[in-house]
């Protein structure tokens, strides 16, 4: 392994349309404060849900996904983070990382989001109307 703090790999696309993409890996530990995943126990009770009652998860299962999701967020963030700064804006939205998840191949994600994004905006949009109403009285 070199003395470079960052590796560079090639992340092959979910299609073969794609060219593959290049991303930095930041040579971080667990033990790095400053190196950040989500709670395991978060990651289990998500895990969990999708299993029957009598399942069991290892340990090292849990941890093989919370590095997992943890590098999905970073890589997914990375992209939204970059059609940003060539649009020179500073805010990630919700249509960036749509954006991101189909430029990477994870257009099945993409799709998906969308009606979620959708319905988020519409209920933020209600809400806001609402407390807006009650201001009012």
């Amino acid at each position: 392994m070199s003395s470079s703090p960052v590796q560079k790999h090639a992340i092959p696309p979910a299609d073969t349309h794609h060219e593959p993409q290049e991303y930095l890996e930041p040579s971080t530990s667990r033990f790095d404060p400053t190196y950040q995943v989500l709670p395991i126990a978060n990651i289990a009770r998500i895990m969990k849900s999708t299993l029957p009652d009598n399942a069991k998860i290892a340990k090292d299962a849990k941890e093989c996904i919370q590095e997992s999701v943890s590098e999905f967020i970073s890589f997914v963030t990375s992209e939204a983070s970059e059609k940003c700064h060539n649009e020179k804006r500073k805010t990630i939205n919700g249509d960036d990382i749509v954006f991101s998840l189909n430029t990477l191949g994870f257009e099945k994600y993409g799709d998906a989001l969308k009606p979620y994004l959708e319905k988020f905006r519409e209920a933020n949009k209600n809400e806001r109307t609402a407390s807006g109403s009650r201001s009012d009285q």
